[in-house]
């Protein structure tokens, strides 16, 4: 990746703009904006921007990407201020009821659907046949992470070595992503990709039910280790669990060893 860290004039002194440009995979020649506060404070996004400024800056006009302030959009702020300062305190004389603008989107009677079982459901069966999905449409999460509230990035989980991935591209945060939506929006078993003629031509003969991995088996030596791992959180958990009571419970002593010395001093 290429850096290059300038001054930012639209923000406060002190305040930098960073361009990350990426030179490899799908997304070369794509760049990612972030800014620095004077104290080094990285902010990703104009919104987290806006909450630490608050009320010293207005950004309604800021380009997050460019950095700049936008004058059309800057003058048209100022003209819809003069506007509300001028009208302010004018009471509003017309007498005509409010009429909804949109036109209705229900073009035919609609059926309220209850469990009583004499209610009769109509259906369409044009719009029941199930829509076509996007190839390699998990491949548009590359470069999403999840932060913690102290905007630290989350470190994603590790997959196993026999889960490998099919397509163009295809990496192991790609991979990821497409098995987590798999067993999030189907109810069929997970199985990968059975068709051998997938990896010689993926676009034509791979099952978009499934994720974009080659096909793979789950031993009982998987299933162990597994059942191993959710023994040691629990355990933790359990652990955390009772500190907290005890920690509690401590308190709760202390406080009532207080008390009466407070009632005998009154």
């Amino acid at each position: 990746m290429e850096r290059k860290r300038f001054e930012c004039s639209a923000l406060p002194s002190g305040w930098k703009r960073e361009e990350v440009t990426r030179k490899s995979g799908l997304s070369a020649g794509k760049s990612d904006v972030y800014y620095y506060s004077p104290s080094g404070k990285k902010f990703r996004s104009k919104p987290q921007l806006a909450r630490y400024l608050g009320n010293s800056m207005d950004l309604s006009s800021f380009d997050f990407r460019t950095g700049k302030m936008l004058i059309s959009k800057l003058n048209k702020n100022r003209q819809r201020l003069r506007f509300d300062s001028a009208n302010q305190g004018k009471p509003d004389l017309t007498t005509s009821l409010p009429v909804r603008q949109t036109a209705s989107i229900f073009k035919q009677p609609v059926t309220k659907v209850t469990n009583h079982p004499n209610n009769k459901v109509k259906m369409d069966p044009q719009k029941a046949v199930e829509q076509p999905r996007q190839l390699f449409w998990e491949k548009k999460l590359t470069g999403l992470n999840a932060f913690d509230i102290a905007e630290e990035i989350i470190k994603t989980m590790d997959l196993p070595k026999g889960l490998q991935g099919v397509g163009p591209g295809c990496t192991d945060e790609t991979l990821l992503s497409a098995i987590a939506s798999a067993l999030h929006t189907s109810s069929n078993p997970i199985t990968g990709q059975l068709s051998a003629a997938v990896e010689k031509n993926p676009g034509v003969w791979l099952n978009t039910s499934q994720p974009l991995c080659k096909a793979f088996m789950v031993t009982d030596e998987d299933i162990r280790k597994q059942e191993e791992l959710v023994q040691q959180v629990r355990k933790k958990l359990e652990e955390a669990l009772m500190a907290d009571m005890l920690a509690h419970a401590e308190e709760s002593g202390k406080e009532s060893d207080i008390t009466p010395d407070k009632e005998e001093d009154v």
